[in-house]
């Protein structure tokens, strides 16, 4: 029958009243246990470093555009990847000044094991906004300070150890690419000059403009032959129209051959205007007959008539000469005309070897211009490259700092030996009551009246007490001050060694 819970504390009471031996010893055990617990539990020193992460330094802004520094965007699962590495745990590992001589010569079966022991105790928690803390745990006091004191020099370390790597990966990888680009620009300008010595022809533009010269300089010798050819038709026409000789009429020679002028004059003024050169030639010579003439009359010379005598007709013989004169013009013009026909086919062939050209040339020139643009471009590159190197060789750009070394823990972390005394000496007392609260649940007699009354649904007319004789009153006192005397003694003890253990005694 269950009892009900009004009744459980007096029943758990006179429980342990009459169970006294019993509940000491649960007391004396509970408490025994708790303590010795205390005494075995592992305690835990935890020491840690506080990192400090500057990255708004001075040279920032100075070096904005014109070099880059190294950058992490979670830094403490960053710290936590680069510490959890075996590099650096082999070095922490392998510390003589934490782990003694013998950690210079581990095997490798111990040296694994003491990595795995390094990881599982290591943390790595965010504190502020540009802080971590690095920090380690361990039964020996000593072992958790200096292990997360090298912890943190080791993050330190590697770091810009590997800041320092990066950015001269990153420099030699830019240098190689420039030194590659500088060898393509070589070959490129080195078959540019092979194709343009070989290619003699010139340019497009070049070549048009020479057609375009030649096409006109052949026009305007086609236009000269054109007036060349009217002009000894002309010459012609007048060579048929005139006498080769003259017959001697008893007239002055002079006064003839001024005629005859004056007439192949009248003639060229119907065909041209006085300008025309052979206009201006025969006035020269008509002007020149009447000086000759008119000084042979001042001087008494009269001229011979001779009748019936031939004579060549001078006028005729002057268009002849200059007949011949425009036939050899005409053979000149034609001469030049068939040059300028022959260069113009050489052209046309040089014009068609051009164009075969042109895509070579075009691909030269573009490839040309598509290096020498990556080529600046990298130059550039390897420039910001080689100031970031820099800045990051002298602890530029981010940068990290201790700003808060190991401590020296001085108390453990987790429960302590006070909790356990304490809470020994309370589990001991809480015990007895405990156990008689459980048992009167499961105990199947029955204690009170008003089990009957609700399980039975009867009416209890009355409760007879406990009797006890004088004998058991006497038995029942010494049994309780013997018991009083034993738990004062252990209090005391338990007291006692709980106090040295904290003052360190024992």
């Amino acid at each position: 029958m269950a009892l009900p819970l009004s009744e459980l504390p007096a029943e758990a009471i006179r429980e342990v009243r009459s169970r006294k031996g019993l509940a000491f010893l649960l007391f004396l055990g509970v408490s025994s246990l708790v303590l010795a617990a205390g005494f075995l539990w592992p305690y835990k020193y935890a020491s840690e470093v506080v990192i400090f992460v500057d990255d708004s330094n001075i040279i920032r802004p100075l070096m904005e555009g014109r070099a880059v520094t190294t950058g992490i965007s979670d830094r403490a699962s960053a710290a936590a990847e680069l510490l959890g590495t075996r590099d650096v745990l082999t070095g922490v590992a392998r510390d003589t000044s934490i782990f003694g001589e013998e950690a210079a010569t581990l095997s490798e079966d111990r040296l694994e094991g003491r990595i795995a022991m390094l990881r599982s105790n290591m943390s790595i928690r965010t504190r502020q906004d540009n802080y971590f803390s690095i920090g380690f745990s361990s039964q020996s006091q000593i072992k958790a300070f200096k292990i997360a004191q090298r912890l943190g020099q080791a993050f330190i370390e590697e770091n810009s150890d590997r800041r320092r790597q990066e950015s001269r990966s990153a420099y030699n990888f830019i240098d190689k690419q420039v030194k590659s680009y500088e060898r393509q620009i070589g070959e490129v300008e080195t078959r540019l000059q092979r194709f343009l010595s070989d290619n003699v022809d010139g340019t497009e533009e070049e070549a048009n403009s020479r057609m375009a010269r030649l096409r006109g300089e052949q026009e305007l010798a086609e236009l000269e032959l054109e007036e060349l050819q009217s002009r000894q038709g002309s010459l012609q026409e007048q060579l048929n129209n005139i006498q080769p000789t003259l017959q001697g009429q008893g007239e002055d020679a002079y006064q003839q051959r001024i005629l005859a002028m004056e007439e192949r004059l009248d003639s060229l003024r119907l065909q041209y205007h006085d300008s025309y050169p052979d206009i201006t030639i025969l006035k020269e010579q008509l002007a020149e007959l009447r000086r000759q003439r008119d000084k042979a009359q001042q001087g008494g010379v009269q001229p011979e008539n001779r009748t019936g005598e031939t004579i060549s007709n001078p006028v005729y013989q002057d268009v002849r000469s200059q007949l011949v004169s425009t036939r050899t013009d005409i053979q000149t013009i034609e001469t030049r005309i068939r040059s300028l026909g022959r260069l113009m086919t050489e052209q046309e062939r040089r014009m068609q070897r051009i164009q075969a050209n042109k895509a070579e040339y075009s691909e030269l020139t573009r490839d040309m211009a598509v290096n020498k643009e990556i080529y600046n471009d990298l130059l550039k590159r390897r420039e910001k490259a080689r100031v970031s190197m820099h800045l990051d060789i002298e602890g530029q750009g981010l940068n990290y700092q201790i700003n808060e070394t190991a401590q020296y823990p001085r108390a453990p972390s987790g429960p302590k030996f006070e909790m356990f005394a304490l809470s020994g000496l309370l589990l001991g007392i809480v015990a007895p009551f405990g156990a008689a609260i459980g048992w009167a649940q499961v105990d199947p007699r029955v204690r009170c009246r008003e089990q009957i009354e609700e399980e039975l649904d009867m009416l209890v007319l009355e409760q007879i007490p406990a009797v006890r004789t004088p004998y058991e009153k006497r038995r029942d006192r010494r049994t309780t001050s013997t018991l009083l005397v034993l738990a004062f003694i252990a209090a005391a003890s338990y007291i006692g060694i709980a106090v040295a253990r904290y003052l360190g005694v024992i």
